[in-house]
């Protein structure tokens, strides 16, 4: 601990000058900078916390320090004065905080008059955040009333101040709106229905401003964290909020039943679903803005559970549309490859992969491209999955019979240029797609198959002509999504005997030489801790060559197909991977987990 937290100096809030005096002596600041500026500020009375105060200096610490030449930003500067108090550093993640429990901790009004913060209850300690080291007569009192005991860690004043207003109000909302409803678990869909005696209270009103607030934090929490999918989760108790970002489910926050329902049916009122029926899956869609002013869409999916009713709300982001090719993932020779393909007048292009994989970012970014005032684009989706302007989107209906062939049968009479269809789901959906590719049409799809070959005996299994596919699919394209390398924190670390058994693992059969360092994940503030930021696709794209074509017929051998494709430049998704790896983009680990292995392609997901 640093002497000047082990005199125990009298209470009272850090000083800019106080800061600056330590910071200089450390060595930590550029002492001309730092000396002019507390000069100019001297008599400086501010409501800013000094850290702050400094880092938007934007100084770089001094050549003869630690980490030379680094911005010393406000988190730098917090982990700086822990460091010189001997407490802990503290990041508050607010999707690992329990809510509930830190705002019982103590009021909202007692928190805001220290500068403190709850971030943690345990059974025998609660630790609690604070700016201000200096200012401990709360702790004796605190820790009578508490019975536990106080674990005071050193975190970033201005998340301090933000979420001591979002913490707290959020569990204000949830109490009262707790307290105008009904706190039993409501609504008719839940299978294990309790009957309680006199609970004689209304369910509670989805325009509640309670239940508003509450809606409205979920959605713009969830853009602030890049989250793709928001699950609303009844359980037998309680209802859970998850968030899914770059493919991984976080818990967010547990939300008493009733309160959760409220919240389902606000949802759906907005997104002009039928509140009343709860026993059927419903779809909808929401147009909203996140807090920087950016429109965003969300896809509203409900789905009806033994505790009630499921809700995933879907964000997409307008901005994949726009994005290039080389920001989806694809290499030079990828991106020359699919323009090649997609640049043709007619034929079938197939984009194969699992739910999740990135097919629709793709077909939209092509298809945007393609998209000129010389040509008419027509979809086919069920659902839509992101309203374009330049495209004229279809809505599949199946309940009054408007299913994919129908729909593809009804667009070939609107005089289109270029077909998107969602699915080939059947034998009539793809001999619809082949009629449209035969009569000068360019159609994209999508199949659910491990890898590129494997779509060509797919079709064949659906029962579509082996001619009919040599004389219409330009060309097939797999492909899987990765979590990237966070940018700001990846190591490098020379080859490890782990790490060559890993290797051998992703590139066998095939021969690739393995790089001389790999890039691990290590985990920062801007990450969360994780590692990994954002995700890339993988691409295994299989040009129609003469050499295929002439493999397709009734009892087509997919090993011999597979193998003319790699002939023909065709690279396999863990070779695809394996470049990115080399790259230092993502890890060995990361392309195992999404890249079928040789034995099991040609099967289906």
């Amino acid at each position: 601990m640093n002497a000047k937290a082990d005199s125990k100096p009298q209470e009272h809030r850090l000083t800019l000058a106080e800061v600056i005096d330590a910071l200089i002596d450390a060595g930590r600041v550029p002492r001309e900078e730092a000396e002019a500026f507390r000069q100019e500020r001297r008599f400086f009375r501010g409501a800013a916390h000094p850290l702050v105060v400094i880092a938007e200096q934007r100084w770089k610490s001094p050549p003869s320090s630690t980490a030379p030449n680094r911005i010393l930003d406000l988190d730098v500067l917090t982990e700086w004065l822990a460091e010189w108090t001997g407490l802990a550093y503290y990041h508050i993640d607010p999707l690992k905080v329990n809510l509930s429990a830190v705002t019982d901790v103590m009021s909202s009004a007692y928190a805001t008059r220290f500068r403190i913060l709850p971030v943690e209850v345990r059974p025998n300690e609660v630790v609690i955040a604070t700016a201000e080291p200096f200012i401990r007569s709360w702790e004796p009192e605190l820790k009578t009333i508490l019975k536990k005991d106080i674990r005071l860690v050193i975190a970033n004043p201005e998340d301090i101040s933000r979420y001591q207003v979002e913490f707290y109000n959020l569990a204000r909302s949830i109490k009262g709106a707790m307290a105008r409803g009904d706190v039993a678990r409501t609504g008719i869909s839940n299978f294990e229905q309790l009957v309680e005696l006199g609970k004689g209270k209304a369910s509670l009103d989805a325009n509640d401003q309670h239940v508003v607030m509450i809606v409205d934090w979920l959605w713009q929490y969830a853009f602030e964290q890049r989250a793709s999918d928001i699950h609303v989760e009844p359980r037998r108790d309680m209802g859970i909020v998850r968030f899914r970002i770059d493919g991984v489910l976080h818990q967010v926050y547990q939300i008493p039943m009733a309160v959760l329902n409220a919240m389902t049916s606000r949802i759906k009122i907005l997104g002009r679903m039928d509140v009343v029926e709860k026993r059927r899956p419903q779809d909808g869609r929401i147009k909203t803005r996140a807090p920087n002013g950016q429109e965003i869409e969300l896809r509203l999916s409900t789905l009806p559970t033994a505790f009630g009713e499921k809700l995933v709300m879907r964000i997409f982001d307008p901005e994949v549309l726009v994005r290039d090719f080389a920001d989806l993932g694809f290499s030079p020779e990828d991106a020359a490859r699919w323009h090649g393909m997609t640049s043709k007048p007619n034929g079938i292009i197939l984009v194969t992969g699992p739910t999740g994989s990135g097919k629709t970012t793709t077909l939209y970014s092509t298809l945007k491209q393609l998209a000129t005032q010389e040509v008419n684009v027509c979809t086919l989706e069920d659902p839509i999955e992101m309203i374009e302007p330049a495209f004229n989107q279809v809505q599949v209906l199946p309940d009054i019979g408007m299913d994919f062939a129908s729909g593809i049968r009804a667009l070939m009479r609107q005089d289109p240029d270029i077909l998107m269809v969602g699915e080939i789901r059947d034998i009539e959906t793809a001999e619809m797609a082949v009629q449209a590719a035969l009569t000068g049409h360019l159609v994209l799809s999508t199949l659910h198959t491990n890898d590129a070959p494997t779509a060509i005996t797919r079709l064949l299994d659906l029962g579509v002509p082996p001619y009919l596919l040599q004389s219409t699919v330009l060309g097939v394209m797999a492909q899987r999504l990765v979590r990237t390398l966070c940018p700001h924190c990846k190591r490098a670390e020379d080859r490890r005997a782990e790490d060559e058994v890993l290797w051998q693992g992703l590139v066998a059969p095939w021969k690739a030489k393995k790089p001389a360092q790999l890039y691990h994940p290590v985990g920062c503030l801007e990450c969360r801790r994780t590692g990994y930021m954002g995700r890339l696709g993988l691409y295994e794209i299989m040009p129609m060559t003469h050499e295929i074509k002439v493999q397709i017929n009734a009892n087509t051998d997919l090993a011999t197909l597979r193998e003319r494709a790699m002939k023909g430049g065709m690279q396999p998704l863990r070779i695809a991977g394996a470049r990115k790896v080399a790259a230092g983009l993502t890890t060995i680990a990361e392309v195992l987990k999404v890249a079928p292995p040789q034995q099991d392609l040609g099967q289906t997901q």
